[in-house]
């Protein structure tokens, strides 16, 4: 089943318990939570004490995209702060496999991030370690930028990959998704569908929710 993540960086961080619980009412099962470090990208978002401030007022699944260029440094604070799954960036990990099998021994799920720019080919090493991939299907750094339709070319490697070599790991993809474009995502592969400022932006986020889900549905549906 295709799984939509709000993000909350496209939340009102003034009202934000309010907001988580809006999208819950949808029956949403996880959280996207962007951490960016002002280094890595252009952006400056929150560290662990917001997480840990999210964690108490629900039980949805954190996941959490370290957006930062010292992943290892802080991984386990995110996780002690209550994050379930914690992705990194494949640009910023020289040791990448060591990385992640840190995160999953912290007691997380292990995801790994490709920017626009990167190829699926780097990750051919940790396939069989990852939890997860996320694949930015914009730049990082700023929540409502414009979907990159190639991005689905890395989902479909990835389902390829996958299926190949018998793995299970889900796929993620984060950037742009909008009811416009969730169809192409699903039929693309996707497990995971992070929307910001298409469910947060809107006037009631659980129907956008609803929503997006629904096209996703149909769109599978028709494929099938």
């Amino acid at each position: 089943m295709l799984e939509i993540l709000p993000s909350i960086l496209s939340a009102d961080f003034a009202r934000l318990g309010e907001d988580i619980h809006r999208v819950e009412a949808a029956g949403i099962r996880m959280l996207h939570v962007d951490v960016m470090d002002g280094h890595f990208v252009p952006n400056i978002t929150l560290g662990p004490p917001v997480v840990k401030s999210v964690r108490k007022i629900t039980k949805l699944t954190l996941d959490v995209h370290l957006m930062i260029t010292d992943p290892d440094r802080y991984v386990g604070a995110f996780v002690e702060a209550g994050a379930n799954c914690v992705s990194v960036h494949q640009e910023v990990c020289p040791h990448l496999d060591r990385t992640l099998r840190m995160i999953q021994a912290e007691g997380a799920q292990a995801g790994v991030v490709l920017n626009p720019g990167t190829p699926v080919a780097t990750l051919e090493e940790v396939l069989d370690v990852v939890d997860y991939v996320l694949v930015m299907s914009v730049n990082p750094g700023f929540g409502g930028q414009k979907f990159i339709p190639r991005s689905l070319d890395k989902v479909r490697q990835l389902v390829e990959a996958r299926k190949s070599r018998g793995l299970s790991f889900a796929i993620e993809i984060d950037g742009g998704a909008s009811p416009a474009n969730i169809g192409d995502i699903a039929k693309a592969g996707v497990d995971w569908v992070v929307a910001g400022s298409s469910v947060f932006g809107t006037a009631d986020p659980a129907q956008a929710v609803r929503e997006l889900s629904r096209s996703a549905q149909e769109a599978l549906a028709v494929y099938v």
